[in-house]
C-alpha cells in the first residue's frame, strides 16, 4: 500500500510541473494555440515511444544481459563435466542394456549438425532403458560422488543457475544420488528393491547428464571448435577415446 502511495505522489509532481512550465510557457508567449499543438504531437508519439523504449530496447537489453549470463553458466557446465560429469556418462552407461545404441546414438563426431545435436538430446532426455546396477561398483561410484560433494554444493551456490532449468535439474539429481549412497554404509549384500531405487535414480541422473553433454559440446562447436576438438577425440561414447591426433 506504501509503494503505491509514493507512486500516487511521483504522478502527481511530475504532473504538476508538466503542468507550471506550461503555464510559464503561456505567460511567456500567450500562445494557447502554440501550446496545444506541440501537446498533441507529443502525446501522438507517445505510444511509438513506448513501444521503442519499453519493448524494442527493453528486449534488446534483455536479450544480451541473457546471453552474457548463458555464457558464464557455459563455463560452470564445462567445470561441471571436467570434474564430474564425463567421468560418470562413461562410468554409468556400463548399467544400461541398450548400451551400445547409446554410444550409437551420442557418438559425436567433427560432422555432426544442428539437428543431429537436436535428435541426441531428444533420444537422451527420453531414455526408456532401466539400469540395472550389476554392472557397476555402486561403492566406488558413491566414493567418487561424496569426494565431489563439496564441489557440487558449490555449483548449486550460483545464483545464475536460475537462468538455466535443465542443469539445475541435472545437479539435483546428482547431489540427490550421491546422498542416496552415502545415506548407506555399504552397498554389499543390498536387496533387489533398493538396487532398483538406485538404478530409478541412475536413470534420472544419466537421462539430464547425456541431454546436458549433447547441448554443452554443441555450445563449444559453435564457439570454441579447439574444445569441441578434444571433446570429440575423448567422450566415452566411442570405441577407443584417445586424446592423440592421428
Amino acid at each position: 500500500m506504501r509503494r503505491y502511495s509514493t507512486f500516487i505522489i511521483l504522478a502527481g509532481i511530475f504532473m504538476f510541473l508538466s503542468a507550471l512550465v506550461y503555464f510559464v510557457h503561456y505567460l511567456i508567449f500567450r500562445d494557447v494555440h502554440h501550446i496545444f499543438i506541440y501537446m498533441v504531437g507529443d502525446l501522438a508519439f507517445l505510444p511509438l515511444e513506448v513501444f521503442l523504449v519499453v519493448i524494442v530496447i527493453e528486449r534488446i537489453l534483455t536479450r544480451r544481459e541473457r546471453l552474457a549470463i548463458m555464457q558464464k553458466l557455459n563455463m560452470v557446465i564445462g567445470a561441471f563435466f571436467s570434474e564430474v560429469g564425463t567421468k560418470l556418462l562413461h562410468q554409468l552407461l556400463s548399467c544400461f542394456e541398450t548400451n551400445k545404441e547409446i554410444c550409437q546414438r551420442l557418438a559425436i563426431n567433427q560432422n555432426w549438425t544442428h539437428v543431429d545435436f537436436k535428435k541426441a538430446v531428444a533420444f537422451a532426455s527420453t531414455l526408456e532403458d532401466k539400469p540395472h546396477c550389476l554392472g557397476i561398483d555402486l561403492d566406488e561410484l558413491r566414493a567418487f560422488l561424496v569426494q565431489k560433494r563439496g564441489f557440487l554444493l558449490r555449483l548449486l551456490e550460483n545464483p545464475n543457475l536460475l537462468e538455466h532449468e535443465r542443469f539445475t535439474a541435472l545437479l539435483w539429481a546428482t547431489f540427490h544420488l550421491a546422498e542416496e549412497l552415502e545415506a548407506r554404509p555399504s552397498m554389499k549384500n543390498t536387496p533387489d528393491t533398493d538396487l532398483e531405487h538406485i538404478a530409478g535414480d541412475i536413470k534420472r541422473v544419466y537421462g539430464h547428464l547425456a541431454a546436458e553433454w549433447v547441448s554443452y559440446v554443441e555450445h563449444l562447436k559453435l564457439n570454441y571448435p579447439f574444445l569441441f576438438s578434444l571433446v570429440v577425440r575423448t567422450h566415452p561414447f566411442q570405441e577407443q577415446p584417445s586424446p592423440v591426433v592421428t
